[in-house]
């Protein structure tokens, strides 16, 4: 494979900038800074804390709800949920607070941890109907190898299917609503077009989460047709018919992951790892999929924003931890690398450790990186700043 230009793949600027609120740089695909080095996820953190009326939204909440509440019994929203902190969250309060009737949606992890499995079955058992979508083994293990070397994350399947497994079930079950947690791109930095609308239109929902990538480049690639089908959306024309909506509950209700941990501690049954994940300080985050520590782990090579990055930028925007000692978690754990599963990864997209390495090195950018004393460095550091 030739070297892909991740500048001009990512629309990525050539001069790395830290912003100086938090631990995030400019090199976060779709993330904006302002004149002051202050990136687009602080200034709207700041906007949430300060200019929203929550109690208003919140009544905006009660509204949708009672448009969309069917009272006979059927499912009257689709929650996509593995069983975490956020999706149960969002269930939960659908459930028990707005008098909502759920269907709990799962699009199956690649490789599924047991702590993952535990807690979705803790969250079912507390008392909500569930559908999990899992795909056909073979094809997942040929999309997760062809997106790790053709796309620097081979997590790309598995998004894939999460994003558009609620799509079909709600066309199924003639369910309109579907209701996600935080929305990733105002809350962490990126488009923000839905910083002041609930709904995330259904082009963007391709744009963000999709790399761009039609479904014709997997057949290229060997991928059949069968294959690739439990992967995508329906139809555009059916998704329109049943009226289908995107909305996201941190629109309607401050999101604030940690206390969300809290609630489904104490509500759903959720338990985190015993151990901090790989790559960060947190132990309960994206706990499902032993591919996580990697598709995280690219994210450090491709962009020089690994997992402590990410888990320290939301933290000091939520206020539970200042700038400096988000700086010191960064130079910490983001550079670690995830063995924990490195060579059940390696056995799932049959790969040996050489051809891992060379893949590896194929995504890292001349302005990320450089070799010193045949040891690959950053070029630029939010420690070093």
């Amino acid at each position: 494979m030739k070297k892909p230009d991740i500048i001009k793949m990512y629309n990525l600027p050539e001069k790395v900038v830290f912003c100086k609120s938090c631990t995030v740089s400019n090199q976060r695909p779709r993330i904006t800074f302002n004149e002051k080095d202050i990136c687009s996820a602080c200034t709207f953190s700041d906007f949430k804390k300060d200019k929203i009326d929550w109690e208003h939204r919140e009544k905006e909440l009660s509204i949708l709800c009672d448009k969309y509440r069917k009272n006979n019994g059927e499912f009257d929203v689709i929650v996509p949920c593995s069983g975490g902190k956020d999706g149960s969250f969002v269930a939960h309060q659908l459930k028990y607070k707005y008098g909502m009737n759920p269907l709990a949606v799962t699009w199956a992890p690649l490789l599924p941890t047991p702590v993952g499995r535990k807690n979705l079955d803790n969250f079912i058992d507390s008392g909500f109907d569930h559908i999990l979508g899992t795909s056909n083994g073979k094809a997942a293990r040929k999309l997760a190898r062809l997106a790790f070397i053709y796309l620097g994350d081979p997590f790309q399947p598995f998004i894939y299917g999460q994003a558009n497994f609620p799509l079909q079930m709600a066309v199924k079950y003639n369910v309109s609503l579907i209701m996600y947690g935080e929305c990733g791109e105002v809350e962490y930095g990126g488009d923000m077009d839905n910083a002041l609308t609930p709904i995330r239109k259904i082009e963007n929902h391709d744009r963000h989460y999709f790399s761009g990538l039609p479904p014709e480049f997997w057949l290229q690639h060997g991928v059949t047709q069968s294959e690739i089908n439990p992967f995508l959306s329906p139809k555009y024309e059916d998704i329109m018919k049943n009226k289908t909506e995107i909305h996201f509950l941190g629109y309607y209700k401050f999101w604030d992951p940690q206390e969300n941990y809290y609630y489904c501690k104490e509500n759903t049954g959720f338990t985190p790892n015993m151990e901090r994940s790989e790559g960060t300080y947190s132990k309960y985050a994206s706990l499902d999929d032993r591919i996580d520590g990697f598709h995280y782990y690219l994210g450090f090579i491709k962009f020089g924003i690994g997992r402590a990055t990410s888990d320290a930028a939301h933290e000091i925007r939520d206020g539970k931890i200042d700038r400096e000692e988000g700086v010191a978690l960064v130079k910490k754990y983001d550079s670690e690398f995830p063995n924990k599963y490195y060579k059940d990864f390696l056995d799932f997209v049959s790969l040996d450790e050489s051809q891992f390495e060379e893949i590896i090195d194929n995504w890292r950018s001349d302005h990320i990186w450089h070799k010193e004393n045949n040891v690959w460095k950053l070029n630029h550091a939010v420690y070093d700043e």
